[in-house]
């Protein structure tokens, strides 16, 4: 769809849209126009879709971070040579979206944790700098400036096991795809949710916009007895032309999966959560964390947990990536009640196989009720450390240093807090388990030198934003000061947040 600058010169015919509450889009309408007109979010460059692939024990290739003293979220670096680099994605760029899901305006740390979620493949909507910056400028900061497709117009992920009438669909025979699917009334397709007039773009996880038929054919046929496809139908194409956005994977819901995550929730009890935590190598090589030794009756086995569950959350956060030591204390830092997300073989398989994430899967899964039909588990029957213990005095006290090398996702594992009064620069934020929680960083402890250089002057958010690029490790001098210290000079709505160190993505 062509930009209405790009239509005619100025006193013309101006494209505009009109928002369809039904289909949850702004929907293209013709009107004359004298001149620009600047309330039009769709008059402006518009964002573009970013599809990036996570090739195996790589990352998808870019920095992103945190802008300081305002909301967005900003591309930082892109690697040479990866995906997020050969998708288009550039320095600069303002993530607006995640798959989905909108998150301009959500907390840092919820949009790096739905990014991670979505490994190993998503989509994200972006705005070059330039562009946001004059549209936020015009619009003002609530104006909503991503595209996103309505409720329940998404595309399909659909398994479908053969019956004695197959599996229930014929193709659109043509030597090349896009490949139309015909169904059978009642038959297998139609009843694992497959719509009329779907189009074909994977399957079993593999691409086949630009399969011959033959190859087609032969895919289906060493699909066996049952096969997964994803597809989408008259409705969601024509959004997805509409919008710009591509028909893509990670936006799809499914439909009559074989298998599901599952969200456990835990409560300790007496002797413990009653499992073990074991790193060992996974179905694709790598190492993941596998849960063994469910103890029979207690916290653990009561919510469902099965021994070779594998575990790909905590607290809906991704733990891929993560190494033990780091997976144990996010664990422990939840406390007597637990809520972990784990796959069981068959599981791992399935998702393995259609090369997305179960976390994308989790609105399809059913959490208990309540505490009793659920578990929590703790991995050893020992205290567990406090990570954030604020029980400091209200005063600084002596200064002490900290050395901090990056975590595996590149983070330093905290956040500050900048004022206007008082000591400047604060930890607001300690994420556990990561790099600054392990060095003993704490909630409320004051930044007093930053490698050396003393914090407190005019050019320390200029020094801060340069720090991503520094060779680690990392050194802090800090004082501590307690939370009921922080309260008594910090004006309400005084402080702006910030990711320190970009993370890597």
């Amino acid at each position: 769809m062509e930009k209405a600058a790009d239509l005619q010169d100025t006193d013309s015919l101006t494209l505009k849209f009109k928002f369809n509450p039904k289909l949850g889009i702004d929907n293209p309408v013709l009107s004359l126009a004298d001149d620009h007109d600047p309330y039009d979010p769709w008059s402006l460059e518009r964002p573009r879709f970013c599809l990036l692939s996570k090739e195996e024990g790589k990352s998808f290739g870019f920095h992103l971070q945190q802008e300081l003293g305002r909301a967005g979220h900003m591309v930082c670096r892109v690697d040479p040579g990866t995906s997020a680099q050969r998708q288009g994605l550039q320095e600069g760029d303002r993530i607006l979206a995640v798959n989905n899901d909108v998150v301009e305006h959500e907390d840092y740390a919820v949009v790096v944790r739905r990014i991670r979620a979505s490994s190993p493949r998503v989509l994200l909507t972006v705005l070059a700098r330039h562009a946001h910056d004059v549209a936020r400028a015009q619009l003002g900061e609530d104006a909503h400036l991503c595209p996103t497709l309505g409720p329940g117009v998404r595309p399909r992920l659909c398994h479908i096991v053969k019956d004695e009438g197959g599996f229930g669909f014929s193709v659109t025979h043509g030597n090349q795809g896009p490949f139309w699917l015909v169904l059978s009334t009642g038959g297998a397709a139609e009843r694992a949710g497959v719509p009329p007039g779907a189009r074909l773009l994977e399957v079993n996880g593999v691409s086949v916009e630009k399969f011959t038929h033959n190859q087609l054919t032969r895919k289906l046929w060493q699909s066996g007895q049952q096969v997964t496809l994803l597809v989408a139908g008259p409705e969601v194409e024509e959004q997805c032309r509409q919008l710009g956005l591509p028909l893509a994977a990670p936006l799809a819901e499914g439909w009559a999966l074989p298998t599901k995550p599952r969200c456990l929730h835990l409560e300790k009890g007496p002797q413990g959560f009653g499992f073990l935590l074991r790193e060992e190598k996974g179905l694709d090589g790598r190492p993941g964390q596998f849960l063994w030794e469910v103890d029979p009756g207690l916290p653990a086995k009561k919510a469902g947990m099965q021994a070779g569950d594998r575990l790909v959350a905590v607290a809906g956060e991704s733990v891929e990536g993560l190494g033990h030591e780091e997976t144990v204390s996010r664990i422990q830092a939840q406390g007597s009640c637990v809520s972990l997300t784990v796959v069981d073989p068959e599981a791992d398989r399935f998702f393995s196989m259609v090369r997305l994430s179960p976390l994308l899967f989790l609105e399809n899964t059913e959490a208990p009720a309540s505490p009793q039909g659920s578990s929590s588990a703790s991995l050893v029957e020992t205290e567990d450390p406090s990570l954030e213990d604020t029980s400091v005095p209200s005063v600084p006290l002596g200064s002490r240093q900290c050395f901090l090398y990056p975590g595996p996702g590149g983070s330093y594992g905290f956040r500050l807090s900048c004022v206007a009064s008082g000591p400047r620069l604060f930890i607001s934020q300690v994420t556990p388990g990561g790099s600054a929680a392990r060095a003993g960083l704490q909630v409320g402890d004051v930044i007093l030198e930053v490698n050396g250089y003393p914090v407190g002057g005019r050019n320390d958010l200029e020094r801060l934003q340069q720090l991503p690029e520094a060779e680690p490790p990392l050194c802090l001098k800090l004082a501590a000061r307690s939370l009921r210290g922080l309260e008594a000079w910090i004006p309400p709505g005084a402080a702006e947040d910030w990711a320190l160190a970009s993370d890597l993505l």
